[in-house]
């Protein structure tokens, strides 16, 4: 067992205390999240500054600066801000053009960046940390359609918002698996609440009064308190179907007294080492992917929560 410990070590698959540091001067990160009322996001802003986060041999300091959500060009600037600052930057991304040259213009300075949990398309990032997120909308419909069973009736989407690639694609991939499998279920369209308790809750309110067939709801994105505040105030919390994403403290909650049935989630612990591993591998002078694990999507429900 040590020798198949120490194997996984020598690889990078696991780090312990005892692994050696990398000699050389520390490297600096910083990640650009957007300020909100996602916990799942808060829960990541919180081990990012945590030097307890970041194996020993990556010798690298993170910090973690919050931009205003939804905002194409406040997201440019606290990139352009930032490239002379740090030695690589990782952000979640905005599907935008302004996003998209700042990071080419960046990028092309010299200052790797590495897009976490929503890429940004056809841009010049040196990698992307995060699941197949249609894989994970075609997912989500799976398992909205077996919870309902034979059940027909309406279908609700509320998103973040679509200039998320993360949450367009889930979308997509949402769409694509009702219409092949699903096809008593009709989706009513998807909604934007920006992550946001209050704009969830309210979206939630509307849709509970005007579709009153409603059987299913699916969050792409976060904040899935308000969502599920307005299914128990109209006392619809176990009688319609409802998954969404991010393990934090209050989607456990939510599982844990019914409300929620299931939800999808990526270790944002995972996410974190990744990054610092990419940013590792291009010190060293590796390919920036070389031995960097996927993340894996997690299924979690009241039965299974870690």
């Amino acid at each position: 067992m040590r020798r198949v410990l120490k194997a996984a070590e020598e690889l990078g698959y696991i780090f312990t205390s005892q692994t050696p540091a990398v000699p050389g001067v520390s490297r600096k990160l910083v990640f650009l999240l957007p300020e909100g009322t996602n916990p799942y996001l808060e829960q990541l802003a919180g081990l990012i500054r945590s030097a307890e986060s970041v194996p020993p041999p990556f010798q690298t300091r993170c910090d973690c600066q919050l931009v205003k959500g939804f905002d194409p060009s406040a997201l440019a600037e606290a990139i352009r801000s930032n490239e002379t600052k740090y030695d690589g930057i990782a952000v979640m991304g905005l599907e935008h053009p302004v996003v998209r040259e700042t990071i080419n213009e960046v990028s092309r300075k010299g200052t790797p960046i590495v897009t976490i949990i929503s890429d940004v398309s056809h841009c010049e990032r040196t990698a992307f940390v995060g699941l197949d997120n249609r894989a994970v909308g075609r997912t989500a419909a799976f398992l909205l359609g077996r919870f309902c069973g034979r059940r027909e009736g309406e279908v609700a989407l509320i998103a973040g918002s679509l200039s998320y690639l993360a949450h367009n694609e889930r979308e997509m991939g949402f769409l694509s698996l009702m219409q092949e499998s699903y096809r008593g279920l009709k989706i009513i369209g998807v909604r934007e609440g920006h992550d946001d308790f209050v704009e969830n809750y309210q979206l939630t309110v509307s849709l509970l009064q005007q579709h009153p067939d409603l059987v299913g709801i699916y969050n792409i994105g976060g904040s899935s308190g308000g969502v599920a505040s307005a299914l128990r105030e109209a006392g619809k919390a176990d009688s319609i179907v409802f998954i969404g994403h991010g393990l934090s403290d209050d989607t456990r909650s939510l599982l844990i007294d019914g409300t929620m049935d299931v939800l999808i989630s990526q270790n944002p612990l995972t996410i974190v080492q990744n990054v610092c591993h990419i940013f590792s591998n291009i010190h060293n002078g590796l390919s920036p992917t070389e031995r960097i694990p996927d993340i894996a999507m997690r299924i979690i429900c009241r039965e299974n929560l870690p």
